[in-house]
């Protein structure tokens, strides 16, 4: 059976469509960045999340969805304040300094959120109402993807998902649910699940990463193979035990087939000897122009001037 939108719809349990409006409470500046301090508001339920406005926008934006690392309390403060997996300057603040508008939300049971319940619980309580805690993380970033495309400096059809660890994972499976999404990268985590569970090493990844159904007859690389033909990076050191060669391997053979013809279109980085973070190689990936100046239709925008 074909893998499909809608197989990850239903294995997530998903909505297709999400609502979320952007509500500002609090702003300060970060060097040439403004950091606006809000919630994602869906009806009665608040996301809290963090806003990077750039000097000079160019339209492009980012839903970054931040990373795990066992450190519940750091959660979206990862845009400005960085985690040790992440060069410096941080990612969020980096990328906000390029002119591109980042929106960071809380996933449930991280940062200002903790108060909901710690993972373990989460998890368990989402997949006893038939759910992972994937899927619930998935739709507060198709919330802050709606309350994100709503900001008017930003242009809907240049909005990107990036993230590392966790945050790389919810970041092409939501790319893979919403096909509005330009492009993705992603680092240190991409890896076919099925090796990793003959090794044990699954183990490594924490209670929100269990999606009952994916397997055996279909696996991550089936997940990232839905973004194509649209851009995406790829970024893996061999020495992480979350990516070892022999499951990140199948899953880099099943997206190189998806993205067959439009080569061009799928960066990959591979650091022989890098482990569970970010290289400059990763974030230079990053910094190519083409990245953001692509729209969701394949289409290259002009980059604005400071006189536009």
């Amino acid at each position: 059976m074909p893998f499909t939108r809608a197989t990850l719809l239903s294995l997530t349990g998903c909505h297709e469509i999400m609502e979320g409006r952007w509500e500002v409470l609090d702003s300060c500046r970060i060097g040439s960045v403004t950091c606006v301090d809000g919630l994602v508001r869906d009806g009665a339920l608040a996301v809290p999340a963090t806003l990077l406005e750039p000097e000079i926008p160019t339209g492009s934006a980012v839903l970054y969805a931040h990373a795990h690392g066992g450190a519940y309390t750091i959660g979206r403060q990862e845009v400005t304040k960085g985690r040790p997996a992440l060069l410096d300057p941080p990612l969020g603040l980096w990328l906000a300094e390029q002119g591109h508008t980042v929106l960071c939300p809380d996933m449930p049971g991280f940062g200002t959120r903790q108060t909901e319940g710690t993972e373990s619980a989460l998890s368990k309580a989402a997949l006893w109402h038939g759910r992972p805690l994937l899927g619930l993380m998935l739709d507060d970033l198709g919330r802050a993807f709606a309350a994100l495309a709503a900001i008017p400096a930003v242009d809907t059809t240049r909005i990107v998902t990036t993230g590392i660890s966790m945050g790389a994972t919810l970041a092409y499976w939501y790319a893979a649910l919403n096909p509005l999404v330009a492009g993705c990268a992603h680092f240190c985590a991409y890896a076919n699940m099925k090796p990793l569970i003959e090794t044990g090493a699954h183990d490594l990844h924490g209670p929100y990463m269990t999606v009952p159904g994916l397997l055996p007859a279909h696996d991550m690389g089936d997940v990232a193979s839905l973004l194509a033909p649209r851009l995406q990076i790829i970024g893996a050191g061999l020495r992480d035990p979350l990516t070892p060669q022999a499951a990140l391997e199948p899953a880099l053979e099943q997206v190189r087939q998806a993205y067959a013809g439009c080569e061009d279109r799928l960066h990959i980085v591979i650091e022989a000897d890098g482990g569970h973070r970010e290289s400059p190689a990763m974030r230079l990936a990053l910094a190519d122009p083409a990245f953001w100046m692509t729209s969701v239709s394949g289409e290259t925008e002009k980059q604005p001037t400071k006189e536009q």
